[in-house]
């Protein structure tokens, strides 16, 4: 395993994907705009290291993500000393600009669809992707009286279920015309504690430690950087706070990425529970909910 190891690093190239991989998910296509270079050598390094277990590749339909595989023990334990080294590569500050205007292209796909279909955004969901129903126990879950927090509203039909329990509400959301929707809705039920912002769910609107829920309601499979939202969630939460998600499971209905600007085909339990572990979560509880004929599973997912 060690020389294995020390080959696949060897090289100048692969030295930069390790780099940027283990930060993040990024298919074939991004990392050849990354780097500025053609596929099959960039599939060919791609292979190299995952042959030697520094990658692992993950499937979303047709789509293929490769990132740092976690389950490489040496590496694994190299990988403090080693992470810093990487830092001082000659192209680092090039590649981390690339990997900016990559995650930056994925939220302004997400952002321009959302803009242009707010007005139908909850028919067009529930129509074409429906879940079995799992609101009221995720509500059950959000302590009465407390700050709340939703991530990713949408046309904020959570907003008010949230207000009813008693509490402050803040509504953050990356599109204005969501945004728009959300607020014609609370204007309507007369329900004057919510409160909305303009932001990024990986850059929120908000103070460290500042609310006491954190409500992510099918929002986790739109973000360009799932893990960077779940580390954002855990710097406002307070001490003690909870987050409640609900996300689809892992599914391969591929047309959703164009049809609903989904960027991930759902995820896996494991999946969600690393990154959780990882981001600072503790009490990670995670409840699959099956869905009947012709729709998806809906995972529930509580942390303190």
């Amino acid at each position: 395993m060690l020389l294995e190891l020390c080959k696949a690093l060897a090289d100048p190239c692969r030295l930069r994907l390790i780099a940027v991989l283990l930060n993040g998910e990024f298919t074939v296509q991004e990392l050849t705009r990354i780097f500025a270079m053609g596929q099959s050598r960039i599939s060919h390094h791609l292979k190299i290291l995952t042959e030697a277990g520094l990658l692992e590749v993950k499937r979303q339909g047709t789509w293929s993500y490769y990132r740092a595989s976690p389950t490489n023990r040496l590496f694994a334990a190299l990988r403090p000393a080693f992470e810093p080294e990487l830092e001082l590569l000659p192209e680092r500050s090039r590649d981390l600009t690339a990997v900016t205007a990559v995650l930056e292209e994925r939220r302004r796909r997400s952002l321009e669809f959302f803009d242009r279909n707010a007005r139908q955004w909850d028919d067009l969901a529930r129509t074409l992707l429906p879940v079995p129903e799992y609101r009221q126990q995720l509500l059950a879950q959000v302590p009465a009286g407390s700050t709340v927090l939703e991530v990713g509203i949408g046309t904020g039909n959570l907003l008010l279920e949230l207000a009813a329990r008693g509490g402050k509400v803040i509504g953050v959301d990356h599109s204005p015309s969501m945004l728009e929707e959300a607020r014609r809705r609370i204007a309507a039920s007369g329900m004057g504690t919510v409160e909305l912002r303009l932001g990024e769910i990986s850059h929120l609107p908000l103070p460290d430690a500042s609310v006491d829920c954190v409500v992510a309601n099918m929002v986790l499979h739109h973000a360009a950087e799932p893990v960077a939202v779940l580390a954002e969630i855990r710097r406002v939460l307070a001490g003690g706070g909870r987050l409640l998600l609900a996300d689809l499971a892992r599914h391969e209905r591929e047309w959703a990425r164009e049809k609903l600007a989904d960027q991930w085909l759902g995820f896996g339990a494991e999946e969600l529970t690393g990154w959780l572990t990882t981001a600072g979560f503790t009490d990670v509880c995670c409840e699959r909910l099956a869905g009947s004929a012709g729709q998806e599973a809906v995972l529930l997912v509580s942390a303190s």
